[in-house]
């Protein structure tokens, strides 16, 4: 899974339901004191490579309360290795007690 893709995706479709461009964000940002420029933002959103910080700031500032990511399988895939989560099973351990 590309996450970079994911991340832009992400903040590309909260920005579109709410009918605001990278123009409107500059001006939204510079409410909250963060200095931005068009460029930068559509460099940022374009590659997908922001930061967790601006991904939130952005978000906070379009007024998104709350961030519908879609479920995956319970498996979760590294390149071409497979990495699965495993429980440990319900076993009973019998343990050693130092009394004597």
């Amino acid at each position: 899974m590309d996450w970079n893709e994911k991340a832009k995706r992400l903040l590309k479709s909260e920005l579109i339901k709410r009918g605001i461009t990278n123009s409107d964000l500059v001006l939204l940002l510079k409410g909250i004191e963060i200095e931005e420029t068009k460029a930068s933002i559509d460099s940022k959103i374009s590659r997908g490579t922001f930061s967790a910080s601006f991904f939130l700031q952005c978000l906070s500032v379009i007024g998104c309360n709350k961030l519908t990511i879609e479920e995956y399988e319970n498996n979760y895939f590294l390149e071409s290795n497979k990495l699965q989560l495993v429980a440990e099973p319900n076993v009973e351990y019998n343990t050693i007690s130092n009394e004597k």
